[in-house]
């Protein structure tokens, strides 16, 4: 693309509110109750922890690092904002419970009606997608951002799989393109334990998109297609350990960012790769994920570049633990911090007013 048709592009974007305005004395940690999904206990009928997204932020609320009134609450994406992205087709056939009971592994949906479908598992999804969305634009502000959920890296504009039904990471990168002045150019580091083949099918070709994928060469997606647009491929062989594992981290991350300086990092921090995943089938240990989620920052932050980091995959009860334990890790090495809350003497009530991203009424065409 372009400098004149990117800003054209800039120029004739939609309205949306997942761009309003954040004040500074909130913290760039994206989370809505919302994310969690419950219902008359079938989201136990797949291996994910629907409900792991509430208790990272319970724990960091233990930890005393975030308050319920200092973080941002994400906003569900509208039709409008997937339509940046997802075909219309494929957002039409969300409205059939069949196709989202395939989409999401979870069989019984389909004998559900839809509105109920809706309602309990899409709309889950909707807002995490939105809290992507919110923490791109979050990252580039602020030098980093953490979306305590999303990371749907299988989903791409026209079909999804693997319990992912909208290509946040897409949208985000999309979205920053299109609005954002000075990002032009992006990295996705995919350290999930299977192959990322939603975001690599929607930027096949797209040379403003570097994509690092790190995965298990034996499970799922093996799509061979989506292989094509992985700049840096690294394929890893089941049980693979800490020592050669981290090893790898760092110098592709390295590679990766010296090959080509972006101007934002999405990071998919998928914690699938634990030992004893039931589904990742790598056998990395919980102080081996916090030390690569520090590899990977320390490496953005070396370079000056935004990162934007997501929770992806992970399907044991204590990934929320392990998630938690990296994000506090991070704040310990300095790597991220609640900076803009040093001083400024704001009242936890009104704060928690004012990180629920702008009013009602507040739209943002461009930034």
């Amino acid at each position: 693309m372009s400098h004149k048709e990117d800003n054209e592009g800039k120029k004739s974007s939609h309205q949306t509110e997942l761009y309003s305005s954040i004040p500074p004395t909130c913290l760039p940690i994206v989370y809505h109750p919302d994310y969690n999904i419950t219902f008359m206990g079938l989201e136990k009928l797949h291996p994910f922890d629907a409900g792991k997204w509430g208790k990272v932020i319970h724990f960091l609320r233990e930890e005393k690092f975030v308050a319920d009134g200092n973080i941002v609450e994400a906003r569900e994406a509208t039709e409008e904002d997937l339509l940046v992205v997802h075909t219309k087709h494929y957002l039409s056939r969300l409205k059939w419970s069949m196709v989202v009971a395939s989409i999401t592994e979870i069989p019984p949906l389909i004998f559900l009606p839809n509105f109920l479908v809706q309602r309990k598992v899409l709309r889950p999804l909707r807002t995490q997608t939105g809290g992507t969305i919110m923490a791109g634009k979050l990252a580039v502000d602020r030098g980093w951002a953490i979306n305590v959920g999303g990371g749907f890296h299988h989903c791409s504009s026209d079909r999804g799989g693997g319990f992912c039904a909208y290509a946040d990471i897409t949208l985000a990168i999309k979205f920053l393109f299109e609005r954002v002045e000075g990002v032009s150019r992006a990295t996705i580091i995919d350290l999930d334990a299977h192959q990322g083949n939603g975001h690599e099918r929607d930027f096949l070709g797209d040379e403003r998109v570097f994509i690092l994928d790190m995965y298990n060469r034996h499970i799922y997606p093996g799509d061979g297609h989506a292989k094509r647009a992985i700049k840096r491929k690294v394929e890893l062989d089941w049980g693979t350990e800490d020592s050669e594992y981290l090893q790898k981290v760092e110098v592709h991350s390295e590679g990766a960012l010296n090959e080509i300086r972006p101007d934002v990092i999405v990071y998919n921090a998928g914690t699938d790769v634990l030992d004893g995943d039931p589904l990742g089938g790598l056998s990395i240990s919980p102080q081996g994920i916090v030390k690569r989620d520090e590899i990977v920052f320390r490496a953005a932050r070396r370079r000056g570049v935004p990162i934007l980091m997501v929770t992806s995959g992970g399907y044991q009860k204590k990934t929320a633990r392990i998630i938690a334990d990296s994000i506090l890790n991070l704040h310990r090495q300095g790597l991220i911090g609640p900076e803009a809350l040093e001083g400024e003497g704001s009242s936890s009530m009104v704060t928690s007013v004012m990180c629920s991203a702008g009013s009602a009424g507040s739209k943002l065409n461009t930034v």
